[in-house]
């Protein structure tokens, strides 16, 4: 919570010392933002993502089952892993569909990726790309920062996030080159051209993600905290300067983006939702 306190406040800073107003964050991505449903809907970003690195998905009703297991279900927005539960088998999913909470956010389910590495892309690009095509010819890196995500659990397929004690983060940018930070940014930006986001990948190894072969299971592109900030390999003073030339880079591009795009009403319909996505209730399968 400092963290991300700390983010807003140094991002408005820069902001100010830029002359743009910081209430501009919420329109960094509002092309990818819906209106009528008034969130940042997984499943039309899930579109977005091209076939090979996407997960089979769709909106939980009754007229489909999964065709094999783990599966998870997932709030069709949300954030941070929360409400997210697993699936082993058929008698936990209908399991799930019961305990689901009765609201008007939408359900959805999504097949487990097969590959045995979690990653967690931040990106930023730079101010003078951010508003260019999705070609990566014109892709230029702001910031990408590369985190590993292990579990200490004896879980195949853990539920990880800032909410699941057993999730431990390990900052690997220091194994990659920067030709290949390059190439890997570039192949991400073909998803969306999104401002800021975090994707959340799984992959069998470092070169296997550098090669493509991975499968995307998330994209957070409200307020995605880069989480080099959580890693235990990572010192204070690293952290601290991230933080500020990622927040000065950012208000930057908030600068730069363009200032004739539709405004969309976005952090109060935010608000609205974040509200409405409960926790499962907690009980025992059977």
């Amino acid at each position: 919570m400092i963290i991300r306190t700390s983010q807003v406040l140094i991002y408005i800073i820069f902001c100010t010392l830029l002359r743009v107003g910081p209430w501009r964050y919420f329109q960094l991505n509002a092309g990818y933002f819906n209106r009528n449903k008034g969130i940042f809907s997984k499943l039309d970003i899930d579109q977005l993502i091209p076939q090979q690195w996407r997960l089979e998905q769709w909106v939980d009703h009754s007229g489909i089952r999964p065709s094999h297991y783990p599966v998870f279900l997932k709030p069709e927005w949300g954030q941070n892993s929360k409400g997210i539960q697993r699936a082993d088998n058929s008698a936990e999913f209908e399991q799930l569909r019961l305990l689901k909470p009765s609201s008007k956010v939408q359900y959805l389910v999504q097949q487990g990726a097969k590959q045995s590495i979690e990653f967690e892309i931040f990106l930023i690009p730079s101010p003078l790309s951010s508003n260019s095509s999705n070609s990566s010819k014109n892709s230029e890196v702001g910031v990408i920062s590369i985190t590993q995500v292990s579990n200490s659990s004896a879980e195949a397929y853990p539920i990880n996030g800032i909410y699941n004690s057993a999730t431990e983060y390990e900052d690997i940018d220091s194994l990659l080159s920067r030709e290949q930070k390059q190439h890997l940014y570039c192949q991400l930006r073909t998803v969306g051209n999104f401002n800021i986001a975090r994707y959340g990948i799984r992959a069998d190894s470092i070169n296997e993600l550098l090669q493509g072969n991975f499968s995307i299971i998330e994209i957070n592109l409200f307020f995605p905290m880069p989480l080099m900030l959580l890693s235990n390999n990572v010192s204070l003073s690293q952290k601290w300067s991230f933080i500020i030339r990622n927040m000065w880079l950012l208000a930057r591009v908030t600068k730069a983006m363009n200032k004739e795009q539709p405004y969309k009403d976005i952090f109060f319909k935010k608000m609205e939702f974040f509200s409405r996505v409960k926790d499962f209730k907690q009980k025992e399968m059977n």
